[in-house]
C-alpha cells in the first residue's frame, strides 16, 4: 500500500502557496474583471493614514472585503460612511496575505435617491445640531455693494443671467471664480472659490467682493449633489463675506440654502437681491432732495421771519449808543481834571522820593557816626551795667511776685468772708430755718397783711422748693375790741389774750 500511495502522489502535479494564489487571483479578476455590488457599508472607520480606506460590503446573507485607494478616494462624490448603503463599481480580486477575496472600488455611489436623501438629511441634522443653520449668525447683506463675487460655471447661462440683471438694476464690478457645477469636483472648487474670495484685501490690486452669489441652474439631486457637500456647507457658513445661495429652481434646495445668509430662488433673483434698482434710487434720491430744499426754504423763510420780529423789538442804534456817548462825554470832561491831578501826585510822589533819599542819607550818615564812636568805646562798663541791671530787674521780679502772692492772698480771704457773710444775711438762711416767703402772682414779696386781698394768688418759697396759695383773708388788721366786763363775768367764758 505505500507503494501504491507513493506513485499516485508522484503523479500529481505539484504547486507552491503563491502558485495557487497566483492562479486564484487571476481566475477571479478574468471571471469579473468590471462588477457592480449593492449592499451595506460596515467596519468603516475613515482613511487609513496612508490614506486607502479598507471596510467591507455585507448583505443578509454574506459580505465581502472591500478597498479604496487613495487616488479613488479623492473622485468620490460620496464619502463612505457607515451603515450606508451604495453601489460599488469596480473588479474583484484577492488577497494572497490572508487567502481572501476583495473588492477593489473603482466608483461608489448611494443606492437610490432615498439612500442620497437619507444622507441628507443626516448631514443636515448634523450641521442644524451644531448651530449653523440658525438666523442669528447670518449677516445682513450691504445694501449698495462696489464689487460683487459670483462663484458659477462661466460658460453657462447663469453668469450671463447675473451679470444681465446687475447692468439693468445697478451696474457695478463683478469678479467671477470660475468652477465645475456638476461632477466630482464640484464640492471642491466651489469651496476653494468661497475660501479665495474670503482671502482677498480690501487695498490689494484685486479687492475683496462686499458679497458672494453662489450660483448653478436646475438639475436632478445627483446633479446638485456637489451643493450638499459638508464642507462646502461649512465653508459658506464661515465666509466673512456674506454669501447668496441661488442654486437650482425655486423648488430646489441643498445645504448651502441653509447656512448662506440668503437663498434665492434663482441667480436671476440673487441678482436682484444683491443689487437696488438704480433708476428707483435716483428717484428717491431726487425726491428726498427736493423734500430737502422745500424743508430749506421754509425753514429759512421763518428765521427771517423770527429775524424780522426781532428786529421790530430791538431798539434803534441812537438809543444802543445814547449811554454810551453820555460815558464817553463824562470820560472826556473827566480827562483834564484826572491828568492835572496826576500830574499832582507824580510830584508828590517826587517830593516824597526825594525826602526818603535825604532821610536815608542822614540814617546812613548817623549809622556811620555811631560806628565810629562805638569803635572808640570799650565794652567792659557797658556789660557790667548790663549785668547790674539784670540783677536789679531780677530782684524787682522776685518782689512783685511775693506782692502779688500777698495781694492774692488777701483778697481771697476778703472774698471768703463775704461770700460767708452773704450766707448769713441771705434769705435762704432764714427759709432753711423754717420760714416762707410769700409773693404774689407777679413775683412781688409780700411783707404786710395789708397788702393782700381775699382770694389773690400767692407764691409760697421754701427752701426745698415753692408752693402755691390762696389767700382766705387780707385787708387792715381789725381794731382790738374792748374787755366787757360783764362777759368776763359770764360763767363758762374764757376770754381772750387780745
Amino acid at each position: 500500500m505505500s507503494e501504491t500511495a507513493t506513485e499516485s502522489r508522484s503523479n500529481a502535479t505539484e504547486y507552491t502557496v503563491s502558485e495557487i494564489s497566483g492562479a486564484l487571483k487571476r481566475t477571479v479578476e478574468d471571471a469579473f474583471g468590471n462588477v457592480r455590488v449593492r449592499g451595506e457599508i460596515s467596519g468603516y472607520r475613515g482613511p487609513h493614514s496612508s490614506g486607502h480606506a479598507y471596510f467591507a460590503l455585507k448583505d443578509e446573507r454574506a459580505r465581502i472585503d472591500a478597498v479604496v485607494w487613495k487616488t479613488t478616494m479623492a473622485r468620490l462624490k460620496f464619502r463612505p460612511e457607515e451603515g450606508m448603503e451604495v453601489i460599488a463599481s469596480g473588479k474583484l480580486t484577492t488577497y494572497p496575505g490572508k487567502s481572501n477575496y476583495q473588492i477593489v472600488i473603482d466608483n461608489l455611489e448611494p443606492a437610490g435617491a432615498g439612500a442620497l436623501m437619507a444622507l441628507l438629511e443626516e448631514r443636515k441634522r448634523r450641521l442644524q445640531a451644531e448651530g449653523l443653520f440658525e438666523a442669528g449668525r447670518k449677516r445682513r447683506l450691504p445694501f449698495m455693494p462696489k464689487v460683487i463675487g459670483v462663484v458659477t460655471s462661466p460658460t453657462g447661462s447663469v453668469i450671463r443671467d447675473i451679470i444681465h440683471r446687475i447692468k439693468d438694476r445697478f451696474p457695478l464690478h463683478v469678479l467671477v471664480w470660475p468652477v465645475r457645477v456638476q461632477g466630482e469636483t464640484t464640492a471642491r472648487e466651489v469651496t476653494a472659490a468661497v475660501n479665495g474670495f474670503n482671502a482677498l484685501s480690501w487695498e490689494g490690486p484685486i479687492r475683496q467682493p462686499d458679497v458672494l452669489i453662489v450660483a448653478r441652474g436646475g438639475g436632478s439631486l445627483e446633479d446638485l449633489w456637489g451643493f450638499n457637500d459638508e464642507g462646502l456647507a461649512r465653508a459658506v457658513a464661515a465666509s466673512g463675506i456674506p454669501v447668496i445661495s441661488a442654486v437650482g429652481h425655486e423648488t430646489d434646495w441643498t445645504l448651502i440654502d441653509f447656512v448662506a445668509d440668503m437663498r434665492a430662488p434663482t441667480p436671476t433673483g440673487a441678482a436682484e437681491i444683491a443689487v437696488p434698482v438704480r433708476a428707483d434710487l435716483e428717484a428717491t434720491l431726487a425726491s428726498l432732495g427736493a423734500r430737502l430744499r422745500a424743508a430749506v426754504s421754509r425753514k429759512l423763510e421763518r428765521k427771517q421771519q423770527m429775524v424780522r420780529a426781532a428786529a421790530r423789538a430791538l431798539p434803534s442804534p441812537d438809543q444802543l449808543l445814547a449811554l454810551p456817548r453820555r460815558r464817553f462825554d463824562d470820560a472826556t470832561s473827566r480827562l483834564g481834571r484826572g491828568l492835572t491831578v496826576n500830574i499832582e501826585r507824580k510830584r508828590a510822589s517826587r517830593d516824597i522820593a526825594r525826602a526818603r533819599a535825604a532821610f536815608f542819607a542822614i540814617v546812613r550818615e548817623r549809622r556811620a557816626r555811631f560806628s565810629r564812636t562805638a569803635t572808640r568805646l570799650s565794652p567792659a562798663p557797658i556789660v557790667r551795667r548790663q549785668k547790674q541791671q539784670a540783677d536789679a530787674l531780677a530782684t524787682l521780679t522776685r518782689r512783685q511776685d511775693q506782692a502779688t502772692a500777698r495781694r492774692l492772698d488777701r483778697l481771697r480771704a476778703a472774698l471768703t468772708q463775704a461770700d460767708r457773710l452773704l450766707s448769713t444775711l441771705s434769705h435762704k438762711a432764714v427759709l432753711a430755718r423754717g420760714f416762707a416767703l410769700v409773693k404774689d402772682a407777679d413775683g412781688a414779696v409780700i411783707k404786710r397783711v395789708a397788702e393782700l386781698a381775699p382770694g389773690a394768688a400767692l407764691q409760697l418759697e421754701f427752701a426745698d422748693g415753692n408752693a402755691e396759695a390762696i389767700a382766705t383773708s387780707g385787708g387792715a388788721r381789725p381794731k382790738l375790741a374792748a374787755k366787757s366786763p360783764a362777759k368776763a363775768k359770764e360763767p363758762g367764758n374764757q376770754g381772750s389774750l387780745f
